[in-house]
């Protein structure tokens, strides 16, 4: 609950660069375990697992990033499908925050484990994407 108060806190200040930052940490963590899934990097299950708890911390946090009156503004690639549809959008996050509980509960003892884990977490980020996100180019 922590997190969705600085969120929310957060938000009211600038919420787009506050959510441009926590998805840009989210990608940092996802980042890491895709290097580690791809061989660029050592399996470390300290440091997956540490990724993976960040990410969840942001799945709790999002939705709150996403107030009335912030779908413009700054560049964005938030889909104005957000607002249209948030209780979809609230829906994603939340399976974002399930996929990673589930991870924490157990965590990865192996790079084949990881491997299982990463596809799970990365299908939620990529469902919301699909739907919520303009992809720039």
């Amino acid at each position: 609950m922590l997190v969705a108060g600085i969120a929310a806190a957060s938000a009211s200040d600038d919420p787009i660069a506050s959510r441009q930052a926590m998805m840009k940490n989210t990608g940092a963590s996802i980042g890491a375990i895709v290097k580690m899934a791809k061989g660029e990097a050592e399996f470390d299950a300290l440091a997956a697992s540490l990724a993976i708890r960040a990410m969840n911390n942001s799945a709790i946090g999002i939705v709150h990033l996403f107030p009335t009156g912030s779908e413009t503004g700054m560049d964005t690639e938030a889909a104005p499908k957000i607002w249209e549809d948030m209780a979809g959008f609230v829906e994603k996050a939340k399976a974002m925050e399930e996929a990673t509980a589930k991870a924490i509960a157990a965590p990865a003892a192996s790079l084949d484990e990881l491997k299982a884990q990463l596809g799970e977490i990365g299908g939620t980020c990529k469902g919301c994407h699909e739907t919520y996100r303009i992809k720039k180019s």
